[in-house]
This record gives structure tokens, sequence and C-alpha cells, in this order.
């Protein structure tokens, strides 16, 4: 049986550029050599297709000796060829054009997660893992997407979004607003990115302002939410029409909460997997789990995360992720593991799922 040719799709764009890096290494570690031939597809910071040695400095040693790719050249991908319009790779040395059969993305953040390479996708005719153009786009406006949870009847914290222009014209009218209707301790993200990039908890008036400019700096939009006294509860969501979702786990962050920092810098945050959850409160996070999932229409897979307030237990969707992290600190296969399914045998689930989807696509008159 010939091996499937899977496109990994890497680096971005986005700030989270870096932690896609680790992402595409995990991958290549885990996926089956005999049933699998990777075919890495880097885009570099500024947007570009990384070749040669630009694309051997995005990955470490191990993975290029996995992939086994020349050190002079690596395959040169070319989208829309005239003949096909579908995702073609050159063979270093040669000039026969080779179909790929399925890509699977792992670029977090805007311009990967955001439904962006989903449409192109969609143009090339490819199988690709995930969710797609609405669902990711959804996804990655954390606005759109509350607002759709909440209409779904899904419990989100209160919150409020500011226009940037709003911001930056009238910022002592907006900061009182903003103090009249959130009690400090309070939380200012960008709408559109993940990782908790440019999230800040605010403790007072000053931080606010502070705050609000670092988040400007990534987005258009910026949420502003209620801050809560509550434990973070992840869970992993697996499948298309019919999903299932793992054992919850609890992030116990090494700071304040669980920022960038604590996720990827200091080595004190802690995975707790399972949750240590009552089972009534497990198993309402698994059942809104799926209910986040497909309130988007979401495909594949996702991580949902959840605050659980320390009081008195109540819990609410703070966000979903459509293509959560892969590192080796990730929770996303972490929590596969715990519920019985090993990353590898992930992988392939994964794959079948991005095939299973396409083929229903195609049924589609267009």
């Amino acid at each position: 049986m010939p091996k499937l040719r899977v496109g990994l799709m890497f680096g971005g764009k986005s700030g989270e550029h870096e932690i896609s890096l680790l992402s595409a290494a995990a991958l290549i570690r885990h996926m089956d050599r005999s049933r699998y031939e990777v075919v890495p597809i880097a885009i570099t910071k500024t947007g570009r297709l990384a070749t040669g040695q630009e694309l051997r400095r995005m990955l470490p040693e191990d993975c290029l000796s996995l992939l086994r790719l020349p050190r002079s050249k690596n395959p040169v991908q070319v989208l829309g060829e005239p003949a096909t319009q579908t995702l073609v790779t050159f063979r270093p040395g040669g000039s026969r054009a080779e179909a790929l059969d399925v890509i699977f993305p792992v670029l977090h953040g805007p311009y990967g997660e955001d439904g962006t390479i989903q449409g192109l996708l969609e143009l090339a005719d490819l199988p690709y893992v995930g969710s797609g153009v609405a669902a990711s786009s959804l996804g990655m406006d954390k606005e759109l997407m509350k607002k759709v949870f909440r209409n779904a009847g899904l419990p989100v914290v209160d919150f409020r979004t500011i226009l940037r222009k709003d911001w930056e014209g009238r910022r002592e009218e907006v900061a009182r607003e903003l103090v009249a209707q959130f009690p400090f301790p309070c939380f200012v993200k960008p709408a559109n990115l993940g990782s908790s990039v440019g999230v800040t908890k605010v403790h007072g008036k000053t931080e606010l302002e502070a705050a609000m400019d670092k988040a400007a700096l990534y987005d258009r939009k910026i949420i502003v939410e209620e801050g809560l006294e509550v434990r973070e509860i992840e869970c992993s969501v697996l499948g298309n029409d019919d999903p299932v979702a793992s054992v919850p786990g609890e992030v116990v962050p090494a700071r304040e909460f669980y920022d960038y920092e604590a996720k990827y810098v200091d080595k004190g945050s802690r995975l707790l997997i399972p949750a240590p959850l009552d089972p009534d409160a497990a198993d309402r996070v698994r059942e809104l789990a799926v209910r986040a999932f497909r309130a988007l229409d979401c495909a594949g897979f996702a991580r949902v995360d959840f605050f659980v307030e320390k009081v008195n237990g109540d819990i609410y969707v703070n966000e979903i992720n459509t293509i959560p992290g892969f590192t080796a600190i990730s929770m996303f296969p972490k929590l596969w593991e715990a519920s019985g399914l090993p990353f590898s045998r992930l992988i392939d689930r994964l794959i079948e799922l991005a095939l299973e989807r396409y083929r229903d696509r195609k049924r589609n008159r267009v």
C-alpha cells in the first residue's frame, strides 16, 4: 500500500510562529514513517514559503534526519499549478510533479488558524486536517466566538469589545466605562490571537490603560472580560459530525494566570490529567466541550478551555482552539493519551477524519 503524502504546514506570520515550529517538530517525531511521507511546508514570518537552508533552520536536526531532507535543497511547493489547480511538490533533481494527499496545518493564530489557509486549501481542492473556513474564523475571533456560544446557550463570562480606534480616540471615557463595568481584576485580550499573547490580568486603572495599549498592538478589536477566581480546565474534542470529548485536564499555572510565559517559559506550571473534578463536573465539562465544538460547526479536532469558579463550582466556556498545540507540553495530545489514544494513533485518526470530511464535501454539487 503506497504511503500517504502529508503536507505538514507550519510556521506562519502570527505571533505564535515559534509555537507552531514546536508543534511541527512533535508531529514529525510521532508520525508513522511506514504510513506517511511527510512533506514540510514551512512558512516564514513574512509569509513566504521557506526553501533550502531557511527551512532547515526552522526544524531541529533530529526532525531533518527523519524527513531525510537533502542539505542543499528541499522540495519546492507550488500552489495553483495551471493543469491541476492543486498543491504539488517538485522533487530535488527532478521535474515530476507529485500531488499531496492531505495537508496537516499546525499554523497557530492569525493567517493559519483563522480560515485564511483553510480557504486556500479549499480552492486547491485538497483534504486538510481540522475545521473549515467558517469555524476557523469564528474560533479565532473571541468576540464572534463568544456571541455564538452565548446564542447556543453556553455559559460565558461577561465581556465587552472595544475597537482600537475608539480606545485611541476616547481613552479617558472608555477607561471610565470599563472601570464602572468590570470590577478588578479583569482581563484584557486581543480578539484574534492565541497562546495568551498580548493578554494581561489587570488589577487597577493604571494597569488597564497599559493593557489596552498592549492588546491594541495585536488587533483592531480588544476584549475586556470579567475576572473571576477560577480553576483553568481544558478538554480535547475529536471527530466530525459525531465528536467525542477526552477526559478533562487542569492547568495549574506557575504565574498568576496561564499567560505566555507560564505556558512556554516558566517550567513551574503543572498539568493535572485527569483534572481533579467530581464526576458530575467532569461530565459537564465534556458535554459543554462537544456543544461548543458543534456550535461553531468544527471538524477534526479542537481544544475547549473552561473556567470553573473556585467558590461555587460554576463552569464557563472560555474559548475554543481549532488548531491546538502539539508541543511536548500541549494538553491536546496529553488528554487523548490519558483517554486511551496515544500520539501516533491520534495523528492517524486526524488524517482519517480529514479524508472523511473531504469525501463528504465532494458530494456537494457546485
